[in-house]
């Protein structure tokens, strides 16, 4: 690199920050075309974004999306709203409210990261995921984010019929995912039973503020809450949340 390129190889980075603002999914085309560059020069960008942590690219999809340097430093593709900061009040509502840990998640591309997490006092209790990525179709959280996408960015993220499995509960084609996903649309809340880890039970719902949308969920052990309870913390959630 010369001296002369440096400072637009700086800037040209930069813009492609930017372009998160407005775009939860990348794809080097899409810089190659906002940044009127060659398809390399694009593509090189983007490595060195992910190399430094400032993006994340699906291995499905091969889209870039927000990594987790701009995520621990309170960028997010939306809006500069540190969301953890706003949900905090909530999360501290149904943590009082259910004595289970609460955690808040956020899309990345077909992924869920766990930003934050309030634990349970009880002694046999889900922990804290702070840092985890999980694919989004196999955790309450990333399936309440799913059900608000449009179809097309829907078929982005999964452009296959077979999803990845995490447990045999996980849900296994994207027709079952789609379907669930009416589904969740219907109630306002998601829920996993069992479908990320053996034993642990989860629902979820949407929260949004100041543009930023993130989900908060609630997890337990199936031995304290079964299968069939989920509905009965789900519908609590939603009247927590509701009231404030």
């Amino acid at each position: 690199m010369t001296r002369e390129s440096t400072p637009s190889s700086v800037d040209n980075a930069l813009r492609v920050l930017l372009l998160f603002q407005t775009r939860q999914l990348l794809r080097v085309a899409d810089v190659a075309d906002d940044l009127s560059v060659a398809r390399s020069t694009a593509h090189r960008l983007l490595v060195a974004l992910v190399n430094r942590g400032f993006a994340t690219q699906d291995p499905t999809t091969r889209a870039y999306t927000l990594g987790p340097v701009l995520m621990d430093i309170g960028i997010s593709a939306v809006a500069t709203l540190d969301i953890r900061a706003v949900a905090k009040e909530p999360m501290t509502s149904l943590a009082e409210a259910l004595n289970e840990t609460v955690s808040l998640v956020v899309l990345e591309g077909a992924n869920a990261r766990f930003l934050d997490s309030i634990e349970s006092t009880h002694a046999l209790r889900v922990g804290s995921r702070n840092g985890q990525l999980l694919p989004a179709h196999c955790v309450s959280g990333g399936k309440a984010l799913l059900s608000r996408l449009s179809p097309s960015q829907l078929d982005t993220l999964y452009p296959a019929e077979d999803l990845a499995t995490v447990t045999p509960n996980s849900i296994k084609t994207k027709s079952n995912l789609l379907a669930e996903l009416d589904q969740i649309r219907r109630v306002g809340y998601a829920v996993n039973a069992a479908e990320s880890e053996q034993g642990v039970s989860a629902v979820a719902v949407l929260f949004e503020a100041g543009g930023s949308r993130a989900a908060i969920s609630v997890a337990a052990p199936t031995s304290r809450v079964s299968a069939r309870d989920l509905d009965k913390v789900g519908r609590t959630m939603v009247k927590v949340l509701q009231h404030g």
